[in-house]
């Protein structure tokens, strides 16, 4: 899952002030599948990202980054700290837990087509409830009917190629150690965790908390891996933080 369209709130709401660039990587949502799956990795990722703020024009950025997108930003931080202004982490950090990492191994491009929304709500469901408790059911309907699309033979899929999976099995590089360079970030940070995540654990919050003494922190209640943004306690955060860089 995870394309543009999950943070279309979000956008929506930043939207008003700034703008926003909201790419769908490679092999997700309405970008084009890679014939070579070995190209599903982060430097590949930030090379595409390179290339779309070139060709936009974009010479300073604040980064949202979700997951492996905040890896990607913490990275492109580091390499290019001209260009990255500001950095939103949400539910990452220079470390992943082995347990959430294996967790996603678990489902990463295995869910099975199926042939209605109401079966794609399950399969959803049964992979996110713990980590978004309390969601209405249209705020379900909603994330599946922005994380699915119809395939050629009618059936509903996950709008992703499969085989991003695949460099899941290299845990180095999908999961690399981002210690070294973590301190040496220049761009302020705002890190946002969910109460319950395991890829972004407590130990490793108040880690980057200690080595980088003015970074931000919220931690999201009763979100897992990973927090929807759309929560009143993320947006004033997200709010406060880049009205700071204004």
């Amino acid at each position: 899952m995870r394309n543009s369209r999950d943070f279309g709130d979000l956008a929506t709401h930043l939207a008003a002030r700034y703008r926003v660039i909201a790419p769908d990587i490679r092999g997700r949502g309405f970008s084009d599948r890679d014939r070579n799956f070995n190209n599903y990795r982060i430097p590949v990722y930030l090379e595409d990202v390179g290339t779309l703020l070139a060709g936009l024009g974009v010479t300073s950025v604040s980064i949202v980054g979700t997951s492996m997108g905040g890896l990607m930003a913490m990275v492109l931080a580091a390499t290019e700290p001209a260009l990255v202004a500001r950095i939103v982490l949400n539910d990452v950090g220079p470390e992943v837990d082995p347990a959430g990492l294996a967790r996603i191994r678990g489902y990463a491009g295995k869910t099975a087509p199926v042939k209605s929304w109401a079966e794609a709500t399950a399969q959803v469901r049964a992979l996110y409830g713990a980590a978004w408790p309390g969601l209405p059911d249209s705020r379900w309907e909603e994330i599946v009917r922005l994380s699915y699309r119809a395939n050629a033979a009618g059936l509903l899929e996950v709008d992703a190629d499969p085989l991003i999976s695949e460099p899941l099995k290299d845990w180095k590089a999908v999961a690399p150690d981002l210690w070294p360079l973590w301190k040496s970030l220049g761009a302020p940070i705002l890190a946002i965790r969910g109460a319950t995540s395991d890829i972004l654990s407590v130990s490793t919050l108040e880690r980057m908390k200690r080595e980088k003494p003015d970074l931000r922190t919220l931690t999201a209640a009763n979100r897992g891996h990973t927090p929807l943004l759309d929560e009143p306690e993320c947006l004033a955060a997200i709010d406060e933080f880049l009205a700071a860089g204004a």
